[in-house]
């Protein structure tokens, strides 16, 4: 017996004991609910049957049989709430055999290498991971066309319908083909411990259960519903604490038994590739909190996110000289290839990370509309500057805060009309002895606040009336009440650096008005200030300085250095 083999059988074994003690956990919670019945049985024959006596124990006999009653329609309430209750569905993008021959074929050619079933479908989600998802329960998507079909014979046994194949989106536009399988070897294996009856029975138990809690904790119910739906939350928190520790270590040991079974398939590229998904992961981090953020936050979502991976990790690569070899491997084919239309799969997975990280609606409209790489600077970062410091001057002009310098012919001050916008009205105001600026900060929090509950169209709930919704972005609904975003990329900002934001975004409008600059966008760090054609990077120190010890002497000599004029009125909109 081989090492690698030693490993999948010890692996599988384990996982499949882990299971069976699952499953008693069942039987035994079965046979406590019973117990009371066949007490009540065992009194009723024996009373029938004059081995006891009337009076008192006919008494009990009753007693014992209300009891039983009452326990088994608890039970039967309880294991039809179980029943009833839908698993959470991660949201994704399904992708049918039609829109992606040559990806399903490459998942068929893997399963049949590994000798195990084929998933049953797959589909993309905007994140850097991939896994296998059971969704045969009847809230799964419908009309996905499967590798082998939903259920099937494998050597004569029936066995469980087949997991979803979930790729991480970036993977595809990052990763060659070759990579890619690779990467799926051991995840694709894992539908050979999903096919045993044992292992499956297993998981639907605990993933009954979690629902069930999940059910129980919904807001809103009222009082008839509340109850019931209390007790059997509490009913289902105790099976789950029994089950915790058998269905963690079930999982870790079907994990081991899957890559063992994958340790022949395209083993030494694996390691590689690995390489290449923690490269993935850094560049989608950034381009996600640097570059997405900014945009959803003014109503905008890029829709070439995937491919704005492949820049944002070309520029990574560049500027630290990751990988060697990195030019030869980019002229290998991309897996995103092996979809029909990959701009169409890109902008779904986009829309789909711009609701599940930042909370937008599932389709454009108006204040949501999508962008285009080429258009990012002048519709995003341009817009957001003007946006900031637009706000930034009507916080300062609702605490009363003159104008100190002299504006020239259209020379206005806050006794005869609205305060002009230039940056010197800034920086006069934060570089004045005993200035407020906590007060500043503090009603540009609150502003932000304000605009951002209004700007962005919040999500509505998905009836699934047409064809896409049903397919796509429905899917959403399956997680329940749990707000959008499901999964927000930053913590709230302090008041400081919001502030900080602000004064940086006037600074750049009055270079972009005054010294001839130009919003630009970096791939790893987001919107950016060009000057002379080259990005400068250094301006948060001056600011961060002004805004913080109210120094503004920095700030000042850069100002000076890059040619902005601080007595100029800024364009706001």
């Amino acid at each position: 017996m081989s090492g690698t083999g030693s490993v999948e059988e010890l692996g599988a074994h384990a996982a499949r004991a882990r299971a069976v003690a699952l499953l008693r956990i069942r039987s035994r919670a079965t046979a406590l609910a019973i117990l009371p019945a066949a007490a009540a049985v065992v009194l009723l024959v024996a009373i029938a049957q004059g081995r006891i006596g009337p009076g008192v124990w006919s008494t009990v006999s009753w007693a014992v049989t209300a009891c039983a009653v009452v326990v088994l329609l608890l039970a039967a309430a309880v294991a039809v709430a179980v029943a009833r209750a839908r698993p959470a569905v991660s949201p994704t993008v399904p992708l049918t055999e039609t829109a992606a021959p040559d990806l399903y074929r490459l998942v068929r050619d893997l399963a049949d290498r590994l000798d195990v079933p084929a998933p049953s479908a797959i589909a993309l989600t905007p994140d850097c991971d991939s896994w296998l998802e059971d969704r045969t329960h009847p809230a799964a998507q419908p009309g996905v066309k499967s590798l082998r079909g939903l259920a099937g014979t494998r050597r004569g046994r029936r066995v469980p319908a087949s997991p979803v194949l979930v790729i991480g989106s970036p993977f595809l536009w990052w990763m060659r083909v070759a990579e890619l399988r690779a990467v799926l070897a051991p995840v694709v294996a894992g539908t050979g411990p999903s096919a045993h009856p044992d292992i499956a029975a297993a998981r639907r138990f605990v993933r009954g259960l979690d629902a069930a809690v999940a059910d129980a904790s919904v807001p809103g119910q009222g009082f008839v519903r509340r109850v019931p739906a209390a007790f059997v939350g509490w009913i289902a928190r105790v099976l789950l604490r029994g089950c915790r520790d058998h269905a963690a270590e079930m999982e870790r040991c079907v994990a081991a038994a899957s890559s063992g079974r994958a340790h022949e398939v395209d083993y030494g590229l694996r390691i590689a590739a690995q390489e290449q998904v923690g490269l993935a992961y850094a560049g989608w981090d950034r381009l996600l909190t640097r570059v997405a953020l900014p945009a959803w936050r003014i109503g905008r979502w890029p829709s070439r996110l995937d491919a704005g991976v492949v820049s944002a990790l070309t520029e990574l690569s560049r500027r630290d000289r990751l990988a060697e070899g990195f030019t030869s491997r980019l002229g290998e084919r991309p897996a995103c290839d092996l979809i029909e239309e990959p701009g169409a799969a890109d902008e779904a997975a986009s829309l789909l990370a711009a609701r599940l990280f930042h909370g937008g609606p599932a389709e454009s409209g108006p204040g949501w509309s999508p962008v285009d790489w080429q258009q990012y600077p002048e519709e995003v970062v341009d817009r957001k500057w003007r946006t900031e410091a637009a706000r930034l001057h009507r916080v300062l002009d609702a605490m009363g805060v003159a104008v100190n310098v002299s504006v020239g012919a259209p020379e206005a001050s806050a006794a005869d009309g609205p305060a002009v916008p230039t940056l010197a009205r800034v920086i006069d105001h934060l570089s004045t002895p005993g200035a407020d600026s906590e007060a500043l900060a503090a009603g540009i929090g609150a502003a932000v606040a304000r605009d951002e509950e209004t700007a962005t169209p919040r999500p509505r709930a998905s009836g699934g009336s047409t064809a896409e919704e049903s397919a796509g972005t429905g899917h959403l609904d399956l997680w329940g009440p749990v707000p959008l975003p499901l999964f927000p990329l930053q913590p709230p900002r302090t008041g400081t650096e919001l502030l900080a934001d602000h004064v940086v975004a006037m600074v750049c409008c009055a270079a972009v008005d005054t010294a001839g600059a130009a919003p630009g966008l970096d791939w790893l760090d987001g919107p950016a200030l060009l000057v002379d054609g080259g990005r400068r990077s250094d301006l948060g120190a001056p600011v961060l300085t002004l805004v913080e010890d109210g120094d503004s002497e920095p700030l000042l000599s850069w100002l000076t250095a890059v040619g902005v004029r601080t007595d100029k009125p800024v364009r706001l909109s």
